[in-house]
């Protein structure tokens, strides 16, 4: 098998934390060679970055992940003014419901705890004035939540093209289309292998979305994730036809089929469509050997998104225009827990030489993570605390 050049840093996933890694390794290190290796191109809608747009906000249930993403905000305003474009439009973060239900999302009453402890201001509503406000409909009177209005989108494919130019322009190479299928690790470095190659680098970043868990189950690690296939529906917009209504998550207690949580993206900023997108944040069916993702939304979600938006949302129009589609989404199986960020130190031969990024709704965090990863392949403690993410 042909062994190519030396590396400095291999990374393994051309995602946003790979990107993002990528470009801050290379600026504090000018003179190393970088390569990124992804199994499928830039922009892909067959990973975990499929759709247009992700949830921004900065409210966490858990302060020390709220931390985080303060930081993170400052990381974003940072990128946006070396990229001179707006990657995070901040149109609101509403959520509403069962304030005491426990979802992957945390807790209404807990959140706002947290608000208030962090000093995050924010509107608290009751179920009629947010029906009143944007057009909702027969959801239990009793539900409730609040509006945070430095939450909104971001502009997934404007940050990966953003992140990938940066990085381009510091000489970091990219090969797509190569499938890694082992890594191993030495006191001296690792060797990473796909079908027809075996390429050899100082340090390693395994940051493959829903790949990644298999690779490291080679070094003996066992990351607690499970990989889903989401559906997601596009419907058009009858009536509100008013601009940039906020993203909005629905606390529902779990039904017997899934666990009853819708979420909603007005038309972005950016579209010229017009279309709502409606989400359901069902986890069941996992991703496995036997089951394996068909890239096409599942009948049977379509139909209770679809049935969400009659009841609820009469300012859709599922009849006229409708199309689904879907998204892999790779989530910690412990629901405590957000996501993966580490060494393998300690836990495999030559471990010290790889770090892993795996798991979560992590996209708000990309910055901040390049950063991270970026010290850890420096040898270098990190500059915010990420004990939560530790594994």
């Amino acid at each position: 098998m042909h062994t190519n050049q030396q590396w400095d840093l291999i990374i393994i996933g051309a995602g946003p934390v790979g990107l993002s890694t990528a470009w801050n390794y290379a600026k504090k290190n000018p003179d190393n060679k970088v390569l990124v290796l992804d199994k499928y191109t830039l922009l892909t809608q067959l990973a975990g970055t499929s759709g247009e747009e992700r949830h921004w906000r900065l409210q966490y249930s858990e302060l020390d992940i709220f931390r985080l993403t303060l930081e993170a905000d400052k990381l974003w305003q940072d990128l946006e003014k070396q990229a001179d474009r707006k990657l995070i439009h901040r149109t609101g973060s509403l959520w509403f419901g069962d304030a005491d239900v426990w979802t992957n999302e945390g807790q209404i009453t807990q959140t706002m705890k947290s608000m208030d402890e962090m000093s995050l201001p924010y509107e608290r509503l009751n179920m009629a004035t947010i029906e009143q406000r944007y057009g909702f409909t027969h959801f239990d009177p009793n539900y409730e939540g609040f509006l945070q209005k430095d939450g909104g989108v971001i502009d997934v494919k404007g940050t990966l093209s953003t992140l990938y130019s940066l990085a381009n322009d510091l000489n970091v190479t990219f090969q797509f289309g190569e499938n890694v299928t082992a890594i191993e690790p030495d006191s001296e470095g690792v060797s990473v292998f796909s079908a027809e190659q075996r390429y050899r680098a100082r340090k390693v970043l395994i940051a493959s979305g829903p790949g990644s868990k298999a690779l490291v189950a080679q070094l003996d690690i066992d990351l607690a994730l499970s990989t889903y296939e989401m559906a997601c529906i596009s419907m058009l917009r009858s009536q509100r036809t008013g601009a940039n209504d906020p993203f909005w998550f629905a606390f529902q207690q779990p039904v017997e089929t899934d666990s009853n949580l819708f979420y909603g993206f007005p038309p972005n900023p950016w579209s010229v469509n017009g279309f709502d997108r409606l989400g359901t944040d069902f986890e069941v069916d996992p991703i496995t050997d036997s089951h394996k993702p068909d890239f096409r939304a599942n009948p049977q979600h379509v139909d209770r998104a679809i049935e969400f938006a009659r009841r609820h949302m009469p300012f859709l129009n599922p009849d006229r225009e409708c199309f689904s589609s879907s998204c892999l989404a790779v989530l910690p199986d412990n629901p405590e827990r957000l996501f993966y960020l580490d060494t393998a130190k300690g836990r495999c031969h030559g471990g010290e030489n790889v770090v892993i990024s795996a798991g979560g709704w992590a996209f708000k965090f990309t910055p901040l993570l390049g950063q991270v990863c970026a010290d850890l392949l420096n040898d270098k403690t990190p500059r915010w605390d990420i004990s939560a993410l530790r594994f």
